[in-house]
């Protein structure tokens, strides 16, 4: 069992890394659904712990409809992120019609060196999931699919995620849930789900705000909760 924590700060990480993270997303603007963090964050995050650091790949909170510039702001961030280290991405486009914008991925992919790609929750705007979930399945780059299974948040959502988890199977892809998620419960929400990887933000901090620090004892609890789960 995997567990995801949402860093946006070198302390994060630090707090992360030590109290049982096994991977970090690494973002800005985390009370906007995070956007790409500044290159120099991403350096030093990279080479300051042993886990591995998925980067953010967002360049506005508009939307997901990217324009032409949009895509172009995006390679140049995927080129820098390459080169600095981490060891994946999380990115993803939608079209207006609210499906997912393949053009867009046909240009960024190529750019990722091999790294693993999580498609994130823009993935949770699409009027037909299961359909999404196909198209993605196309894109051996795409390794993981970060989803509440809709617009609720995932504690809301169990039937839901246990049949994406069910349609992903033997894929290339690993459904990875989050947002909403709570400390409590998850032991039996993995069960329930038989989702393999939960991803984890402002649950995990003081006063569950997303613009406080970790609490280093909550994600403790959490992470040796997830943990033991088989």
């Amino acid at each position: 069992m995997i567990l995801e924590v949402i860093a946006t700060c070198m302390d994060d990480a630090l707090t992360a890394e030590a109290n049982g993270a096994d991977r970090l997303e690494l973002i800005t603007a985390i009370t906007e659904g995070g956007l790409t963090p500044g290159i120099g964050l991403v350096e030093q995050v990279v080479q300051a712990v042993r886990i591995p650091v998925f980067v953010m790949v967002r360049p506005h909170s508009r939307s997901f409809v990217y324009a032409e510039h949009d895509i172009d702001t995006m390679a140049l961030e995927i080129k820098a992120i390459v080169k600095a280290g981490a060891a994946g991405l999380v990115l993803g486009a939608l079209t207006p019609e609210g499906k997912i914008d393949e053009q867009a991925l046909n240009r960024l992919l190529p750019l990722t060196g091999g790294l693993q790609v999580t498609f994130h929750r823009a993935f949770d705007e699409l009027a037909d999931q299961h359909e999404g979930l196909q198209t993605l399945m196309k894109y051996p780059q795409i390794t993981r699919v970060l989803t509440s299974a809709g617009r609720r948040p995932a504690i809301e959502s169990v039937k839901e995620m246990a049949d994406l988890v069910a349609a992903a199977g033997e894929s290339n892809l690993t459904i990875l849930a989050g947002s909403g998620l709570s400390t409590e419960g998850i032991a039996e929400f993995i069960a329930k789900t038989g989702v393999g990887e939960v991803h984890f933000g402002s649950a995990v901090r003081y006063n569950k705000s997303n613009l406080s620090p970790i609490k280093a004892s909550t994600l403790r609890l959490l992470a040796d909760n997830v943990h033991q789960v088989r």
